[in-house]
């Protein structure tokens, strides 16, 4: 039987080998010289934004959560269609999530669900890159209006992609991604957060590093001595190390062969599964380059279920992305209930990632198409669940 073929996964060289041995042959593990080099690197690609390394993406939300501010009585606007992290880091601080619906091209935030969400309350409104492709910024941003909450970007799945030719870290006040070894580059575990803000950034590296003060011109008892530091405000150990910090450098290097292989399998993708009943492949917008972290399709007539089964007996290791946050017991017990966001709710009832990762060959996606074909002709259509 062939080997099962997963959804996504890492690509490791010998030259990242290589990076992170030379990181355990120096004298620093942890927050050395990589960790402000990496940051550097990343600021590369986020149109010159600062970032602030972290340990994980969960990590990223709750640091960017924290800069902003985020506390008892504010509320936090975030999609459905994301990752459990996204909502449960806002409410670990203590605010209350409004989920506002997705639009149903790209399944990303609607902004006119967010106006319609919109209190005197909210703090943050967090968009979600799904699948690689932006969000509509300019669209959010009018919503939002001057003055009011911070807009978050969570760039989980899309480093490297840009919106309007603009790069993603330079469009929302704060941008979040995660480095985990499925994502377009990796630092085995790792995230960082964008702060267009100097203000905002350095509230970010204080919190992932418990809050500590360092700097003698901001302390209240600067004539300590020279071991002093103190904590203003709590924090949280989300550093992320050297060792790590220098694999996701060698990993930023062929961040742009990483993205161009993964448009290529789409675009092979899109011609293969064109003429095949029963399938929509996912949409983008003009104005998008997106960074294609998936492959999300819709199966159609209510086989989704069945599909998924044969695929993985078949040895194609399909994933389903995402069960709508307020669908989980936690968020159910919170009060939220299913049929509040119907474009997400309705998606998530089809969708399908197929395989997708810069190491997959043409030979191992045609085997899928072929497996996603067999299995679509031997499932029989009901009516969706």
């Amino acid at each position: 039987m062939m080997a099962m073929l997963p959804y996504g996964r890492q690509s490791v060289t010998e030259d990242d080998v290589a990076a992170v041995v030379a990181v355990l042959r120096s004298d620093w593990l942890t927050t050395g010289p990589q960790v402000d080099a990496f940051e550097a690197d990343l600021a590369g690609w986020t149109g010159g934004v600062g970032c602030a390394a972290v340990s994980n993406g969960t990590a990223a939300l709750h640091v960017a959560y924290a800069a902003a501010g985020v506390g008892p009585g504010d509320e936090v606007v975030v999609p459905p269609m994301t990752f459990a992290a996204t909502a449960s880091t806002a409410v670990a601080l203590g605010a209350r999530v409004v989920f506002a619906d997705v639009e149903p091209e790209t399944y990303t935030l609607d902004p006119a669900a967010v106006g319609a969400a919109l209190t005197a309350r909210t703090k943050v409104v967090a968009a979600v890159d799904y699948a690689g492709h932006p969000a509509d910024y300019d669209a959010l941003r009018a919503v939002l209006g001057g003055g009011g909450p911070l807009l978050l970007a969570d760039a989980a799945h899309s480093i490297g992609a840009a919106y309007h030719g603009r790069p993603v870290g330079s469009l929302a006040d704060l941008t979040t991604f995660s480095f985990f070894p499925t994502k377009n580059l990796t630092t085995a575990e790792g995230g960082a957060v964008a702060a267009v803000s100097p203000a905002l950034l350095e509230r970010a590296r204080r919190f992932r590093n418990h809050g500590l003060v360092r700097d003698r011109a901001a302390q209240r008892w600067p004539d300590e001595g020279g071991w002093h530091q103190e904590i203003h405000e709590f924090g949280l150990n989300y550093r992320l190390p050297d060792v790590l910090c220098a694999l996701g450098r060698s990993q930023l290097r062929r961040l742009p062969r990483f993205l161009a292989r993964r448009a290529e399998l789409v675009a092979r993708y899109d011609a293969a599964l064109a003429d095949l009943p029963g399938v929509s492949t996912p949409g983008r917008r003009s104005w998008a380059e997106p960074a294609w972290h998936l492959y999300p399709i819709r199966v159609h007539e209510g086989r989704r279920r069945a599909v998924y089964d044969a695929m993985r007996a078949a040895g194609i290791g399909v994933q389903v992305n995402y069960v709508p946050v307020h669908w989980h017991p936690a968020f159910a017990e919170l009060g939220y209930r299913r049929g509040s966001c119907p474009v997400a709710e309705g998606f998530y009832a089809e969708q399908l990632s197929l395989p997708l990762f810069p190491d997959l060959t043409d030979a191992d996606q045609d085997r899928v198409v072929d497996a996603l074909a067999a299995a679509l002709h031997a499932a029989p259509a009901r009516a969706a669940a």
